[in-house]
């Protein structure tokens, strides 16, 4: 399994505009109904430390091939779009940086 991590940069004044996006994802079933598996958004926890701008997801794939398909399904779904457009509305992301992830131990067949 391959796992697809983007890391947001967020508007501090807007968490809840981003906790309100990120929960459309993963309620909404929008992640898995297009073929990912979605392991979870994070937010900021404020009080420890470190940034309080920065959130992140990590979404899982059997393969790119998976993940190829997931993107075209996504762009398709209806409810991905408005989510998109909610977020692009509220402007509440302000960089969005993707990188992939091998988790150690798991086979890659």
């Amino acid at each position: 399994m391959i796992y697809h991590c983007i890391r947001y940069t967020i508007d501090r004044h807007k968490i809840g505009d981003f906790e309100k996006y990120a929960r459309r994802w993963m309620e909404g079933g929008i992640i898995r109904r297009c073929g990912g598996e979605p392991l979870g958004y994070f937010l900021p926890k404020k009080g420890l430390g470190g940034p309080d701008n920065i959130a992140m997801t990590l979404i899982g794939f059997e393969s790119l091939a998976a993940y190829e398909a997931y993107r075209e399904k996504l762009m398709g779904d209806s409810d991905a779009k408005e989510n998109i457009a909610f977020a692009e509305e509220s402007r509440c992301i302000l960089v969005e940086d993707r990188s992939w992830f091998s988790r150690l131990g798991e086979d890659e067949g």
